[in-house]
């Protein structure tokens, strides 16, 4: 069953009298607890793709259906809800909060929709322990190294356990051995979880892990291919 699909995605950005299509016509189909990655060279569209795809930002033509439900028909308020229950985002700059500890930062989500303390912490150690945090919980972000930062950031992302993990470019601030952790961490999530993940790479490396790799051109769909060995 598809959790996510798009038809005719359409972005068009204007910029004084000429316009920019980020995105032209895609089509795309995304089944639960599938891993997909999207490459393409800078300007191709893949950010657009991902930032529409978690709600962040309209189309300007065509739908997009998540987990059942149409969400380019939603009214704008309805999105923060939509985004909380059903979507987790994993970002390259960890965009962790330096005040607060790992455990308070994986909370967040869980504080913003009004879950009870006690809860909060349950939750939020467990998604830790998930990502293999759980000597960490009360380190802050200046004590951890960058994966640790970035898993910190995959648990924040997971603790509402959302149907669907956007991840744009999770290992573009990592080096070769912490960026190849982080993706055997989100495989760890997709086959043992069944976690549906989308993530925007330049890396081949990090897309021959996933089950589909789409590859965006101008803002269209030009390929799709599967990895043999993940």
């Amino acid at each position: 069953m598809a959790i996510v699909e798009t038809r005719g995605l359409t972005r068009i950005y204007r910029m004084g009298r000429s316009e920019v299509r980020a995105l032209n016509g895609v089509d795309l189909t995304v089944e639960r607890g599938e891993f997909l990655s999207v490459m393409g060279r800078s300007g191709s569209g893949k950010s657009t793709l991902l930032h529409i795809l978690g709600c962040l930002d309209r189309p300007t033509s065509g739908e997009v259906f998540l987990d059942g439900v149409e969400v380019t028909r939603l009214p704008r308020k309805a999105l923060p809800r939509l985004r909380r229950e059903k979507i987790g985002f994993v970002f390259q700059q960890f965009n962790l909060i330096p005040t607060l500890t790992a455990l308070e930062n994986a909370a967040l989500p869980l504080r913003y929709a009004g879950v009870g303390g006690k809860e909060q912490k349950r939750r939020a150690q467990e998604a830790l322990e998930k990502v293999g945090l759980a000597d960490r919980l009360h380190h802050r972000p200046s004590e951890l190294s960058g994966g640790e930062c970035q898993r910190v950031a995959i648990a924040r992302a997971i603790v509402n356990r959302p149907a669907l993990l956007l991840a744009d470019e999770p290992t573009g601030e990592l080096d070769t051995q912490m960026a190849a952790e982080i993706v055997n961490l989100l495989r760890h999530l997709n086959q043992e979880i069944g976690m549906t993940i989308i993530i925007v790479t330049h890396d081949p490396l990090v897309a021959s892990r996933t089950d589909r790799i789409i590859h965006l051109l101008d803002g269209r769909i030009v390929r799709e291919e599967r990895p043999v060995a993940k």
